[in-house]
């Protein structure tokens, strides 16, 4: 996949997620089979803000051809999701999540493993 793509890809699924969890974090996380708190509705539009921020920067950076600034946005993105993937693989084994949390752990794998991609072969950018 090429990078202007991965980013494309990345951005729909920040903008996808980001706006829900700011605006209806409650809904949004009881499709997952999580309950959140007074204190988990903030944190949770926190992590929304995050994915917006992570939204803007795939989306304004998608057309970014300087190979420097690729691999900084690379090295962001595979450290974000990785960490994502780690936590909410935990979240999910520990049945914090429903079965719908596999679709998480599998979006942050797959974002992973593209950014990963670049920052293996900066070439393939």
């Amino acid at each position: 996949m090429k990078f202007k793509a991965m980013m494309v890809v990345k951005a729909l699924i920040c903008i996808g997620f980001g706006i829900p969890m700011v605006v209806i974090p409650g809904r949004l996380m009881s499709v997952f089979g999580v309950a959140l708190t007074v204190g988990g509705i903030f944190m949770a539009r926190l992590y929304g803000a995050t994915l917006l921020g992570n939204f803007m920067l795939t989306w304004l950076g998608r057309k970014i051809t300087a190979p420097d600034a690729r691999h900084a946005i690379s090295v962001h993105l595979v450290v974000y999701d990785a960490i994502g993937f780690v936590v909410a693989l935990l979240a999910t084994l520990s049945g914090v999540m429903n079965v719908l949390g596999w679709a998480v752990v599998a979006i942050y794998f797959f974002v992973t493993l593209g950014f990963g991609a670049f920052l293996a072969k900066p070439s393939a950018a």
